[in-house]
């Protein structure tokens, strides 16, 4: 029988270098920036919404847009703490408070409006500019922090997948109230916690190979 110190030594001697991993602000910090980056291109592009100065001096605009923005915050540090083995899932409720205040005021206004018709004419609406919108921000937010999450595959991947959707949905809504003069956080809430919740609903029929598999996808 091999010596237990031998049996050590070789299997330190044949392992791989283990990467240190990044700190969960650090990475939090990465995924912020390139959600600024991208704010800040829509923005030379696009335009700000041309009564944003009037609409940040009323209360609940302002309220909800901050709300939005600190559960976008909130939850990307979450779900980067909770997709930790030696963290608390109480990291989890980190971004309720604000949730809370920013679902408060929902409303349907890029839900309703996909279609115009001026002076006789069929135009695009405001919704579908809206939902190009929503597409640029939210996509590569969604593939980064999957890339960041992917070591997270067999650890609360079902809570950790929805507080990552959150965590989007949260950035996007602000960056759209910012550049649409309608209010998309519905149609926000719907493309990207609808996303998470089809993931989850993936590995909860699927089992732990479809998350095992992503994970070795991921890694590669």
């Amino acid at each position: 029988m091999t010596p237990t110190e031998t049996l050590i030594e070789t299997l330190t001697a044949q392992s791989p270098p283990v990467r240190r991993r990044f700190r969960p602000l650090k990475l939090a910090s990465l995924w912020l920036s390139l959600a600024a980056g991208i704010l800040l291109l829509l923005a030379i592009e696009h335009g700000v919404r041309p009564d944003l100065a009037a609409r940040l001096a009323e209360r609940d605009f302002a309220l909800s847009l901050a709300a939005a923005l600190v559960t976008g915050v909130l939850a990307c540090i979450a779900c980067l703490f909770a997709s930790l083995p030696d963290r608390s899932r109480l990291w989890l409720l980190l971004p309720v408070p604000s949730l809370l205040v920013w679902v408060s005021g929902i409303g349907h206004g890029c839900l309703t409006h996909w279609v115009a018709f001026d002076a006789g004419a069929v135009t695009l609406g405001e919704s579908l500019r809206c939902f190009s919108t929503l597409l640029l921000v939210s996509l590569p937010l969604s593939a980064l922090m999957l890339l960041l999450l992917r070591h997270a595959a067999w650890l609360r991947p079902r809570a950790v997948t929805l507080m990552a959707g959150l965590a989007v949905a949260g950035l996007t809504s602000a960056a759209m109230a910012l550049l649409h003069p309608l209010d998309a956080t519905l149609m926000v809430l719907l493309w990207n916690v609808g996303a998470a919740l089809l993931v989850v609903a993936a590995e909860a029929l699927l089992g732990a190979r479809l998350m095992a598999w992503f994970a070795g996808q991921m890694a590669r």
